[in-house]
């Protein structure tokens, strides 16, 4: 009896709107249902309004039993931002770009350096990915290769510090494993096209549906985002570094990830995401998973 729940992002407000809606309540301090459970897809902190009260919000829910929480591309970035490197600097350059997306989380944890340090500490603690004999849950791509190698690799299911600091090897296969798990996966656009993502930086990589057959796929048809300027044009598939993808066949699976707008729907009957932009004035979603055996739209709650 689990209901998932997509990116936060500090909105807060909008969390426990969204869990009251739900039928849970706070007593003490904390969130609980007397049936049910919330399993977090990650991404907690930067952008929004209320990061600290998000993360005591989650925290407390998983400390007390009520949750389960991944970690998401923010939480990994935010602790890469803050290892140093053993030459100077950190694992994370601290250039413009990354300072911007961390901006709002670092602000409002000023004058409490060590509440952060705190967080960061439980960020290590979440899991990369969670699965039961019902469904698969992720922040942003589940592919079973990935998923195994990283069940060999970490610690856990988590990233330990020595492990963090091998992750950001380029090139590597854990390094491309947290990518491509935590940030999806991507392929470049053809004929030198561009666009500029929802921060204005110019991309010329798309994030593609890891559960449609590449194959069968043209650039404009397996992009998460719709784009204009993508053409109706087979994909190269030698531009893929595997041609694997998630079967219909497979387990229910639960991410978030992907700044979907409009109103929240299932892609396929075992494909659910739920990040539906609640940074960028969209919505905050769940997906109530009883017993069904294919998911169904009529499950999908959102403030």
């Amino acid at each position: 009896m689990i209901d998932f729940i997509g990116d936060i992002h500090g909105h807060a407000d909008k969390l426990e709107d969204l869990l009251l809606k739900l039928g849970y309540s706070k007593n003490s301090g904390v969130y609980s249902h007397p049936e049910r459970k919330v399993l977090f897809v990650g991404d907690y902190i930067d952008r929004g309004p209320k990061i600290k009260e998000t993360l005591q919000i989650v925290r407390s829910m998983v400390e007390s039993d009520n949750a389960i929480a991944l970690m998401g591309n923010h939480e990994y970035n935010a602790l890469c931002f803050h290892f140093q490197e053993t030459e100077g600097g950190h694992l994370r350059k601290h250039l413009i770009k990354n300072i911007i997306q961390h901006y709002e989380t670092l602000k409002q944890f000023q004058n409490r350096q060590k509440e952060y340090e705190d967080y960061l500490e439980w960020f290590k603690a979440l899991p990369l990915y969670y699965e039961t004999e019902n469904f698969k849950a992720v922040h942003a791509c589940w592919d079973n290769d990935t998923i195994e190698y990283l069940r060999k690799k970490l610690v856990n299911d988590r990233l330990d510090d020595e492990l963090i600091y091998q992750s950001v090897k380029k090139g590597t296969e854990l390094n491309e494993a947290i990518e491509q798990t935590l940030k999806g996966k991507e392929i470049k656009m053809p004929n030198g096209l561009f666009f500029l993502d929802k921060d204005g930086a110019k991309r010329t990589e798309i994030r593609i549906k890891w559960w449609e057959d590449p194959a069968l796929m043209t650039y404009k048809a397996i992009s998460v985002e719709p784009l204009e300027n993508l053409p109706e044009q087979a994909v190269d598939l030698s531009q893929l570094k595997t041609l694997s993808y998630y079967r219909d066949n497979d387990k229910k699976v639960f991410f978030g990830h992907y700044w979907l707008k409009g109103e929240p729907s299932l892609y396929k009957n075992n494909i659910c995401c739920l990040d539906y932009s609640v940074a960028k004035a969209g919505k905050l979603v769940a997906y109530r998973l009883n017993e069904e055996s294919e998911l169904k739209n009529k499950y999908l709650i959102y403030v």
